[in-house]
């Protein structure tokens, strides 16, 4: 967990100067302002974006929301030439989110023309949680879409899926979804490798699953989505694949 993190930031929320004090007030929606006086954990939501297939303009936040976990929201930066562990750099940005694959993770989808960074906030036990910063780089790096997953069926009902990498500079980590052609959901992971086993764990860095996986059902379609994820949580590509249970 310490690595799919990746870079920790410490949080010290020291106390503001005058001048601090009045950016606070010209500005309420300031991260500072929001996490002022509140117990905060820093790095504790797992986010990461990319664009959509047909139109980089069009780019989706993903994050993992924890249950019991309320008031979501997304903060941006006015551009990427700033420090992106100031929070005082931040605004909120109103945007609604939508459940994905049955609400194991959640999305804000927004139009964007100029590159900047985000972090997404939510609120659980009385402590607001963060993202790492999320830089966006639809321009200057365009997610890809691809559907090159080789899928090996030798084991009944336990298909071992394997992808190649675009850039290896660029990827941390990768996150699958074995889910019904309508988006549901069976399994959600995180590997370092470009490999996953429907159910062999063993390489399964972070299990997002709830319960014990079904038995997949010989006959029946199925779809594989991967998300290859950089270190600052920008998604470089998107693997899409159907495939039949044998």
């Amino acid at each position: 967990m310490s690595k799919f993190k990746y870079i920790v930031v410490a949080l010290l929320l020291s106390a503001c100067t005058s001048d601090d004090t009045d950016t606070l007030i010209e500005n309420s929606n300031t991260l500072t302002n929001y996490l002022q006086d509140r117990s905060v954990e820093n790095g504790a939501v797992i986010a990461c974006a990319g664009n959509t297939e047909d139109d980089t303009v069009s780019v989706e936040i993903f994050f993992y929301p924890e249950e019991d976990a309320t008031n979501y929201r997304l903060y941006e930066t006015s551009s990427t030439d700033v420090d992106s562990n100031d929070f005082l750099n931040y605004n909120r940005i109103f945007l609604n989110d939508a459940p994905v694959f049955n609400g194991y993770l959640r999305k804000f989808t927004g139009e964007f023309t100029t590159e900047r960074w985000f972090i997404v906030s939510f609120e659980k036990d009385n402590e607001i949680k963060l993202s790492n910063p999320i830089r966006l780089k639809n321009e200057s790096q365009p997610t890809l879409f691809a559907n090159a997953i080789s899928i090996n069926q030798q084991l009944s009902q336990m298909p071992l899926f394997n992808w190649n990498v675009n850039s290896e500079m660029n990827n941390a980590i990768f996150f699958q979804v074995l889910s019904t052609i309508n988006n549901d959901l069976i399994s959600g992971t995180y590997t370092y490798e470009n490999q996953f086993q429907y159910y062999d764990t063993s390489n399964v860095i972070l299990n997002i699953t709830n319960g014990t996986p079904p038995d997949l059902v010989l006959g029946d379609d199925y779809k594989m989505t991967i998300m290859d994820v950089s270190v600052d949580n920008w998604i470089n590509e998107i693997f899409v694949s159907q495939f039949t249970v044998e």
